[in-house]
């Protein structure tokens, strides 16, 4: 039986890793695709900032192709023992295509509006999160540039981050993904 790949779309701050991170606690194999490229960050001795990881995000594509952050978990989800996988952070339909050649994918989006988002991002604390409106901005544009709109509008199912408890979220995309197993 093939693989079931689900993968989870949304511009940053919308709830993604928080649903990733409660379904890690129902057993289910994640992986993050920011986490790929920070990986290739350390290979490469570069500090993981804002600015280096949205430059190593482009330069990655730009020299291997659209799909590029897929090709570099490709390993990970084709070892894992298990079958249904969650992909944290599916940002263009060229990653999908990828994803596409080693399992059966379902795209879960995941909505919340730009405040919303934007207050998340600054509590979070990872390294390469927004602090400024401006740097917000300057992310979500990148973000559309490498064409996340069209992954979240081609999704299979969305889930509106607005007015759910974080148990909420974690519970509604638990229900979807087990409605597609």
């Amino acid at each position: 039986m093939a693989k079931l790949i689900v993968c989870l779309t949304g511009m940053p701050g919308a709830g993604k890793s928080t649903i990733a991170d409660g379904l890690q606690l129902k057993g289910y194999d994640i992986v993050n695709m920011g986490n790929a490229v920070r990986e290739e960050a350390k290979k490469r001795n570069l500090e993981p900032s804002r600015s280096n990881l949205g430059k190593l995000m482009l330069e990655l594509r730009d020299k291997n192709g659209p799909g590029a952050i897929a090709e570099l978990i490709k390993p990970q989800i084709e070892s894992s023992p298990s079958d249904v996988i969650l992909i944290d952070g599916v940002r263009s339909n060229e990653e999908i295509e990828v994803l596409r050649k080693i399992g059966n994918v379902k795209l879960l989006a995941i909505h919340a509006s730009t405040e919303t988002r934007f207050n998340f991002l600054q509590k979070r604390g990872r390294s390469d999160d927004p602090q400024t409106k401006e740097h917000f901005d300057e992310r979500d544009n990148r973000e559309l540039g490498v064409g996340i709109s069209n992954s979240i509008a081609l999704s299979d199912y969305a889930i509106s981050n607005i007015g759910l408890t974080k148990d909420q979220l974690i519970e509604s995309a638990y229900e979807i993904i087990k409605s597609w197993i």
